[in-house]
């Protein structure tokens, strides 16, 4: 059991809180193709960054709008499949009031995700439509920790992508709590399977666990 004392919670969505993986990918293998692109290419880069970040990385100008659109539509409609990762209901709950959701989809398709898994839209959320930059620069997390009006020192970032963690640390959150294996070589300062090993105590985080608990740091 190890106890990390923070005074709120920085969620990343998916992967931390939902399982959109297969529909994510699935529908940006269909906006590739679509515009004539490598689809394996194209997914192999898009966890942990904004949409509009990746349409800007493939399409010239003329065409970002008409691709961001395409993808954002793409990307609701396949949201209906996408599950709630375990333990995530009980510990949005227990934290209540004290996280926030930071995530590199749009507003829309974030409700469209967190509905889709039953799972509640908080009252803090900062989404691609809130921030200049995306992950991996740290606004995001700088952002959230400012809504909640608290230093980002005393705020523990939960993230599952590479980018994710880049801009954990580079906004220099407390620290750094890994989502699923491959987390575990990201830099984070401990990793869980998910969240049912997880639990909020009022000044912190408590993870244990039989597949507890990978430390990486001092």
């Amino acid at each position: 059991m190890i106890d990390v004392a923070c005074s709120a919670v920085l969620f990343d969505c998916d992967g931390v809180l939902v399982d959109s993986t297969r529909s994510g990918e699935a529908a940006w293998a269909q906006w590739a193709t679509h515009f004539g692109l490598d689809p394996d290419t194209v997914v192999a880069g898009i966890h942990g960054v904004r949409s509009g970040d990746t349409v800007r990385t493939y399409l010239p100008a003329s065409e970002w709008a008409s691709g961001l659109g395409l993808i954002e539509q793409l990307e609701v409609e396949s949201a209906t499949s996408t599950r709630m990762i375990a333990g995530a209901d009980s510990l949005m709950l227990e934290a209540f009031g004290a996280f926030a959701i930071v995530t590199s989809a749009s507003r829309r398709l974030l409700r469209a995700r967190l509905a889709a898994a039953g799972l509640p839209t908080p009252a803090v959320t900062v989404t691609a439509d809130d921030v200049k930059v995306g992950k991996p620069h740290p606004e995001p997390y700088l952002r959230a920790a400012h809504l909640l009006g608290l230093p980002i020192g005393e705020c523990v970032v939960v993230e599952d992508s590479v980018a994710g963690i880049k801009a954990a640390r580079a906004a220099r959150a407390r620290g750094v709590l890994g989502i699923g294996s491959a987390s575990a070589s990201a830099g984070v300062d401990h990793a869980v399977a998910d969240l049912s090993e997880v639990a909020w105590t009022g000044h912190g985080l408590r993870l244990s666990g039989e597949r507890l608990v990978v430390p990486l740091r001092a």
